[in-house]
């Protein structure tokens, strides 16, 4: 049965106040053995939270995300060749960084975008 970490320090806190293994089996139900292994987990630091390591990533986010802005007309793979990586690696990155897939406009003033201007189609079946 797992028990508490309050319980584990109030176990080995009563062991050290000079009380015998058999006192400590009736107060808190452990063996000597168990004792002992938790003595010296909580010694060493078992317990203890570790800090998360951050993992190397082969491609630099912000070099990617600047590559891709310098140059907006490029396919996936150009910039999976420059960084050594797939091109499944480069989309799931720039997706992260927020930048998605070239768009066709749509808005009414295309001459700020530099694109064509897409204008609305006529409604079927109406007669002018």
């Amino acid at each position: 049965m797992a028990n508490s970490m309050d319980f584990r320090r109030k176990a080995v806190a009563y062991k050290q106040k000079g009380h015998t293994f058999e006192e400590l089996k009736e107060a808190f139900g452990i063996p000597p053995q168990t004792f002992c292994e938790r003595k010296e987990r909580l010694d060493s630091g078992y317990y203890q939270a570790k800090p998360r390591q951050a993992l190397k990533r082969k491609t630099d986010k912000g070099r990617l995300g600047q590559a891709v802005k310098d140059k907006p007309g490029i396919f996936l793979h150009e910039p999976a060749k420059m960084f050594g990586c797939s091109p499944q690696a480069a989309h799931a990155v720039l997706k992260k960084l927020g930048i998605t897939r070239k768009k066709r406009c749509v808005c009414s003033e295309a001459p700020e975008c530099g694109r064509a201007v897409r204008r609305p189609q006529s409604v079927r079946g109406a007669h002018k």
